[in-house]
């Protein structure tokens, strides 16, 4: 069976080039990305008797840490690079 899901492998691969004593984020909800922290780390079985780990953020108030950098969101593709509008010249006193 494939499956597009990725795997504690898949994970641990990845993290594995991440500088260790950098703090872990979880990026949610593409639409309004916000970062949150996270606290546990459970394996359960699900509704189809399959192992699966579950990255939980904590229940503190300070759990959700605001608004994702943009430069993430971009790199996730939630979102597009916004580039500042065209300045326009401007008017002086005396109508030039």
């Amino acid at each position: 069976m494939t499956s597009s899901e990725m795997t504690v492998a898949d994970l641990i691969e990845l993290l594995a080039a991440c500088d260790p004593s950098a703090p872990v984020r979880q990026a949610m909800n593409p639409f309004f990305p916000m970062a949150h922290r996270l606290a546990q780390v459970l394996q359960a079985v699900d509704e189809t008797g399959r192992t699966v780990v579950y990255l939980a953020e904590g229940r503190e108030e300070d759990a959700q840490l605001g608004h994702l950098p943009p430069e993430v969101a971009i790199e996730l593709t939630w979102q597009g690079p916004v580039q500042a509008p065209p300045r326009r010249p401007r008017r002086r006193a005396g109508g030039n």
